[in-house]
């Protein structure tokens, strides 16, 4: 069979496969995307980040409703219909998926679906309904994401045992819901199905949920899932599971007991792992990390000059926003640019309620490392925007170099923390001082002031809220 001839192939059409893709094709590049879904946008789109933020979105509407009485508005019950949810859910996919199918078609993209394998550093075999094509490329950039963690141990064959995959379909409302992981993905969902009714446990084997972020940050997350959750139980293992007729048998260890409970769904969210296996890449010259993430350098070249990776297969933070830029990285390498993954600032955001973003340093990382710092906070119980929709449970911090006032990182936790962080990366991109980000004029009244308030703080002269000055 005479294969194919291009100059770049692309495994995984997720945010950075689709985004090398399309950025490769408008730079000149005859390029082939090979997706094994039927639906473009890979685990993001289709079921990661915008499903679980459509249900995020929608279920937040119930919590609003019902604490709105104070305001003298009230509501009745809710009605949920997981039916018509479902169907606005997947609404939402199909035109993103089919708005990324449009700019592949229209930038010349071909895409090809089916199953990727390596044959060689220069050969990729693909399984279509079509029957086996071969591509001979001259580079090709694996994205093939990543995947649910699913221990031995939880992995029953039992649909009541779910993964985030799973529990985005939202078959039912489980009456009781064990969610098992205290990150981001065990906090959002565990959210969501809250919202909608269900009594919800969640254990977590460290001492405390959303480790990744300053503690004085996760605080006011997890004082509202408290009162949204039945239990949140910190420093417990499940030991097993086990199917009893409709529900999930659990045995957990926790504050030196063990406890056997039964739950009609259990949702594992202990992480995830890469998305390397069956690929054929034992027959290229890529390396891997003891962990089975693709090894690669700042260029994001792997061990193979042939072959590129980006994204969740290569580890570190799995977001789509980093596998973006590793994309448009890998790209422009690949057309003979001087461009590397080097001092990026990468935010995070957990889209829990209140939501809680970090750039840059935090300060528990600060202290670890011995980096001189010092910190600047704006309460929003301080801010009038935050007041007009009583969610003043919120708080800006700043992570601040103390010789050159350089602001080294940015912590958000509160209301839209999300949309808010882009300035502080912004910032910190830019080299920004902590008196940048106090002269710069925010509009009045809106959450965004926060961040010119702290710094404000930072010198000791922040109007709505009293500081102690800097020693100079």
């Amino acid at each position: 069979m005479q294969p194919i001839e291009t100059e770049l192939v692309v495994v995984g059409a997720g945010p950075g496969g689709y985004a090398a893709a399309f950025y490769a094709a408008d730079l000149g590049k005859k390029v082939i995307l090979v997706e094994k879904d039927k639906r473009l946008g890979g685990v993001c789109l289709n079921v990661g980040c915008i499903p679980s933020k459509a249900l995020l979105q929608a279920t937040h509407l119930i919590t609003e409703t019902r604490e709105s009485a104070h305001r003298g508005i009230t509501f009745g019950p809710p009605t949920v219909d997981l039916a018509r949810l479902r169907a606005w859910k997947e609404s939402i996919l199909e035109k993103l998926a089919g708005g990324v199918a449009f700019l592949a078609q229209k930038r010349g993209v071909q895409v090809l679906r089916g199953r990727g394998y390596f044959e060689d550093s220069q050969t990729l075999r693909v399984e279509t309904e079509e029957g086996q094509k071969f591509i001979r490329y001259q580079h090709a950039i694996v994205a093939t994401g990543s995947l649910p963690a699913m221990p031995k141990v939880f992995d029953l064959g039992n649909p009541r045992v779910m993964t985030s995959t799973e529990a985005l379909e939202v078959e039912e409302i489980p009456p009781r819901l064990l969610v098992v992981g205290g990150g981001y993905i065990g906090m959002e969902l565990g959210t969501v199905y809250a919202a909608l009714g269900s009594e919800v446990v969640l254990v977590e084997a460290l001492d405390r949920v959303l480790a990744g972020a300053d503690p004085d940050l996760s605080r006011p997350v997890v004082q509202r899932a408290q009162k949204a959750f039945k239990e949140i139980r910190l420093q417990a293992r499940v030991l097993s599971m086990a199917t009893a007729g409709k529900q999930i048998r659990v045995v957990i260890e926790y504050n030196g007991q063990k406890l056997e409970e039964l739950y009609d769904r259990v949702l594992v969210a202990v992480g995830r792992v890469p998305n390397t296996e069956d690929l054929g890449l034992e027959n290229t010259k890529v390396q891997f990390t003891d962990k089975g993430f693709i090894k690669v350098n700042e260029y994001m070249q792997t061990d193979d000059p042939h072959i590129y990776a980006i994204g969740d297969v290569v580890g570190g933070a799995l977001l789509a926003h980093k596998a973006h830029k590793e994309a448009r990285i890998a790209v422009e390498v690949i057309n003979g640019e001087e461009s590397r993954f080097e001092n990026i600032v990468i935010p995070a955001v957990v889209f829990t309620d209140p939501e809680l973003a970090w750039c840059g340093l935090t300060e528990a990382e600060a202290k670890e490392r011995g980096i001189p710092h010092e910190v600047a906070r704006f309460p929003w119980s301080a801010s009038g925007r935050a007041l007009s929709f009583d969610r003043t449970d919120g708080l800006t911090k700043l992570i601040v170099d103390p010789e050159s006032d350089r602001v080294l990182g940015v912590g958000i936790v509160g209301h839209g923390a999300g949309e808010l962080i882009a300035e502080a990366t912004l910032a910190l991109e830019m080299g920004a001082t902590a008196e940048d980000i106090a002269l710069t004029v925010h509009p009045h009244p809106t959450l965004s002031e926060t961040l010119m308030e702290a710094a404000e703080a930072y010198y000791g002269y922040a109007t709505h809220t009293l500081s102690r000055k800097r020693s100079l």
